[in-house]
């Protein structure tokens, strides 16, 4: 028979985990992405190609890597605001409350990276070669970590009947911004 706290666990852990899932496939057109480009960017490409300058992970993306679920140090709906807080600097705005300004995903920024990385014959080649692929791929995983962690922990907040931002905007206040 599982003890109380484990059958507790695993239904707040069920939760959590739904809404993770429903907060992903009901996402806008806008939201969680790696940030767009900037002129900055666009001048680095170069190096960031030849893996010279490549970009490093934020800490909260590393933590999210390490264990996406991790809840023991999350006792008070506070300590929750706390971690979704510092993924939000990150990752921008969740899905909840993004807005969606019409744009596609073709921005300047990305224009000007392609512009900029096609004076590298062999770009693709060079990049694998270099490890800068890797480290994109790497950085894209932390991104995608980041995101389920804080899916995770509004879906925690949730289960704990805590206040936004400890869990989703409410569907009528997301709407009325």
């Amino acid at each position: 028979m599982i003890p109380p706290a484990t059958s507790s666990s695993n239904r707040l852990a069920a939760v959590s985990g739904a809404l993770a899932l429903a907060l992903l496939a009901s996402a806008p057109a806008q939201g969680q992405v790696m940030p767009e480009p900037d002129a900055e960017e666009v001048a680095k490409t170069p190096l960031r190609d030849l893996n010279i300058d490549a970009r490093d992970i934020p800490e909260p993306l590393r933590i999210a890597m390490e264990d996406p679920y991790r809840s023991a140090h999350l006792a008070t709906c506070n300590a929750i605001v706390a971690d979704i807080a510092a993924l939000d600097r990150v990752l921008g705005a969740d899905y909840d409350i993004a807005e969606d300004d019409g744009s596609d995903r073709l921005s300047e920024g990305r224009i000007g990276q392609s512009v900029v990385g096609s004076i590298i014959p062999f770009r693709g080649i060079v990049r694998e070669v270099t490890g800068a692929a890797s480290n994109d791929r790497l950085l894209r995983a932390a991104y995608t970590a980041g995101m389920v962690r804080r899916a995770f922990l509004k879906g925690l907040g949730l289960g704990r009947g805590c206040d936004y931002p400890a869990r989703p905007k409410p569907r009528s206040e997301a709407a009325g911004q």
